[in-house]
């Protein structure tokens, strides 16, 4: 391994770790900063600006990995070595806080290598700023303001993308359509308020009854629905029975006397988007028509 180290980097007059490249950046700095920038404007994925930004920095230091957190969450490039020790630098724009850039290298970052990516971050903040604002507008328009499910949008195009992925690669899938029993009543009888903690307080049950693999939307009302990557009936009826225990154990369903009435569905490769959905819905309406506060396949 010290080999390796020694063909890739050297060791500079401050004593600082750098790779081979380096000199050749600090001689053509400027074409190096405007060549950057220009990568920096094709992309509004905050992904795609790390791995352009760390190809870049990797001129200056050399680092394991690169991550970049913020109140969208945590991005980072792809194989990021996260095991080094981290150094991490606050990007603002005119007082606005955007997220902290961290990266993990295997030597201490002296006070130069630090101040030369502080400046690189000046070229970084702006594309990295339009990517966050971005991705917000992007989740508002995919996401379910009340409960912050996905939406009835989100779902109409993962469905379409799930049922093209099972035709192409065989990989099948389940649908789920949930809605509560006697939310009309809570409604009309207790005020709007109380109806939107009943649909919030099933939001949180349903996400807490899946698996990270599944995905949970609310169309509107009390109308909701799951994508499930299993093909099995036994794998919807164990999520279906986890729904149904905790909707029972939460107090709240219980002081209005909510319960859920759930359908499913295995998609076959010849479904389109309406023929899958109506077999849950056929699910779900056997569930009804049951004494509700139950599940049925179709």
């Amino acid at each position: 391994m010290e080999n390796v180290h020694i063909l890739t980097q050297r060791i500079s007059a401050r004593g600082e770790f750098l790779p081979f490249s380096a000199e050749h950046y600090r001689n053509n700095k400027p074409a190096a900063i405007h060549s950057l920038l220009e990568k920096l404007q094709t992309t509004l994925s905050i992904e795609e600006l790390l791995t352009i930004y760390a190809e870049h920095a990797k001129q200056l230091i050399n680092f394991s990995g690169l991550q970049f957190q913020s109140s969208l969450g945590v991005a980072q490039i792809a194989d990021s070595d996260n095991s080094k020790p981290p150094y991490s630098f606050n990007l603002d724009i005119n007082n606005e806080h955007l997220g902290q850039l961290i990266y993990f290298c295997q030597y201490p970052l002296s006070g130069s290598i630090k101040q030369k990516l502080v400046d690189l971050h000046s070229v970084l903040a702006y594309p990295l700023r339009n990517a966050l604002m971005y991705s917000r507008v992007l989740k508002l328009a995919t996401k379910d303001t009340l409960t912050g499910l996905n939406n009835r949008s989100q779902f109409d195009a993962m469905l379409a993308q799930k049922l093209e992925r099972f035709r192409r690669h065989h990989r099948p899938f389940s649908l789920m359509l949930l809605d509560l029993d006697n939310f009309k009543q809570v409604n009309d009888s207790y005020g709007h308020k109380i109806g939107d903690d009943v649909l919030q307080e099933f939001a949180n049950v349903l996400c807490r009854s899946i698996r990270g693999t599944d995905s949970v939307f609310r169309f509107g009302g009390d109308e909701f629905a799951v994508l499930i990557d299993d093909p099995e009936f036994t794998t919807n009826k164990v999520i279906a029975q986890r729904v149904m225990q905790l909707v029972a154990q939460s107090s709240l369903m219980k002081q209005y006397e909510v319960t859920t009435s759930i359908g499913f569905t295995l998609a076959n490769s010849k479904d389109c988007e309406n023929e899958i959905f109506a077999r849950a819905d056929k699910g779900l309406y056997k569930a009804k028509a049951s004494g509700r506060n139950c599940a049925k396949a179709y």
